[in-house]
């Protein structure tokens, strides 16, 4: 039986079908949510739920141990929530705007920029095989214990054993996924050209010129409206990821097992470094983005159009960011099997739709986090939307998040509509 979903909020007129929608999504879900939604420029859906878990519209005292801090105010449209690897499209965002700038190159070597990155067979790998996930990089560290902290955190360190590295495949010649070194790799690609951080850049050129409350490294003074994540399921064991990957057909001793059991130790210790301020303040590109709802679509929505007189980034731009860039690679042996029908697709920094995923249908782009976060546009339909949750419950191999199925029809539906009035 569905429970009560308390939503707040405003909607223009002829989107209400999309709060209904919204609020059957949230009706068995423990935590809070927020979905916002642009078209053509203008806000036309904010919206926010307040969940029935630890952190729903009561305050608590303490906090569960490794949830981190207990949110002082009911939640709303104005709270801030971590953004997992939808931050991975912030950075793209960034990239873009220097390529845009031709101040880099996407075709170009990343030793151009990095010199450094040459070393270990690397010379050849170029801007846009870190932008696809193609650099053979998927890990900082090469055996199973992965980066811990507080050593995760120390950005000089992490870069510099990256350049260091010899990749675990030709570079181009397949992809997997880059859990959280893609935002290091890209990262470093921004500071080497701009002369600043990551965060500080995306601050300067991106959140501050069309006012967003999005973070990469999140500032003191907008701490008091933080929301913690939880998990709705505990994290797989070592032994449980190893016995999984052996069904794969991978050895314990593969590199590939040792860096990808690696990415699930600095995932797991990135998480942990998310719920103390020391790690919300840090810069993680990867995974450690934070946000709301409203400043993510608002985002997206000035990449596909003008909103409020901001445009990020041109058509020619865009359609290049959307364009495939995978479709003819597969991940490496012996990970290489089945049909990869359910495979990630990439443009150049941003997931495009497939099964699993499907956004708002082909054409438009975006990117996914861990336990459902998401935020897309469609230069067609001029939609820029994004969900934002604090329980992670999203299983990508079971298929589209239960969560996004009502008001993703309900949004497609309302944009479609004879305009009103």
């Amino acid at each position: 039986m569905a429970g009560e979903v308390t939503v707040g909020g405003q909607v223009a007129p002829g989107w209400e079908t999309v709060r209904d929608a919204f609020a059957r999504g949230q009706a068995d879900d423990p935590g809070s949510a927020q979905l916002a939604v642009h078209h053509h420029g203008q806000l036309v859906v904010d919206l926010a739920s307040a969940g029935t878990g630890p952190f729903g519209p009561e305050p608590v005292d303490g906090a569960r141990a490794g949830t981190g801090p207990v949110n002082p105010a009911p939640y709303g449209t104005e709270s801030v929530g971590v953004l997992m690897s939808v931050t991975k499209g912030l950075v793209a965002v960034c990239a873009h705007l220097l390529s845009q700038r031709g101040v880099l190159a996407l075709d170009a070597p990343v030793a151009r920029y990095w010199p450094e990155f040459a070393a270990g067979g690397k010379e050849a790998t170029t801007v846009a095989d870190l932008l696809t996930h193609r650099a053979g990089l998927p890990s900082f560290a090469g055996d199973a214990a992965g980066v811990g902290l507080p050593g995760l955190l120390d950005w000089d360190s992490r870069v510099a054993e990256l350049a260091a590295r010899t990749p675990l495949w030709e570079p181009g010649s397949a992809f997997l996924y880059h859990a959280l070194t893609y935002g290091h790799l890209v990262g470093e690609l921004v500071r080497r050209v701009s002369g600043v951080s990551i965060g500080t850049f995306f601050a300067a050129e991106v959140a501050g010129p069309l006012g967003l409350d999005l973070y990469i490294g999140l500032p003191q003074e907008a701490e008091h409206r933080f929301v913690p994540q939880f998990s709705v399921r505990p994290e797989p064991t070592q032994e449980q990821i190893s016995g999984f990957l052996a069904g794969l057909g991978l050895s314990p001793a593969d590199p590939l097992s040792l860096a990808l059991r690696a990415t699930a130790a600095e995932l797991a210790s990135a998480n942990e470094a998310l719920t103390t301020r020391q790690g919300r303040a840090a810069e993680l590109p990867g995974a450690g983005g934070i946000g709301n709802a409203r400043s993510l679509s608002r985002l997206y929505a000035a990449l596909v159009g003008p909103v409020d007189g901001e445009r990020l980034l041109s058509p020619q731009t865009v359609e290049r960011a959307r364009t495939p860039c995978n479709e003819d690679l597969a991940p490496p042996p012996p990970l290489d099997g089945g049909d990869g029908s359910g495979r990630s697709r990439f443009g150049l920094g941003f997931e495009l739709p497939r099964p699993g995923l499907p956004m708002l249908g082909e054409g438009s782009f975006g990117h996914a986090g861990a336990g459902g976060r998401l935020g897309m546009a469609c230069p067609e339909s001029g939609l820029a939307v994004a969900y934002v949750c604090t329980a992670t419950s999203w299983e990508p191999a079971a298929g589209p998040d239960p969560r996004w199925a009502d008001w993703t029809e309900a949004v497609m539906t309302a944009a479609a509509a004879p305009a009103r009035g």
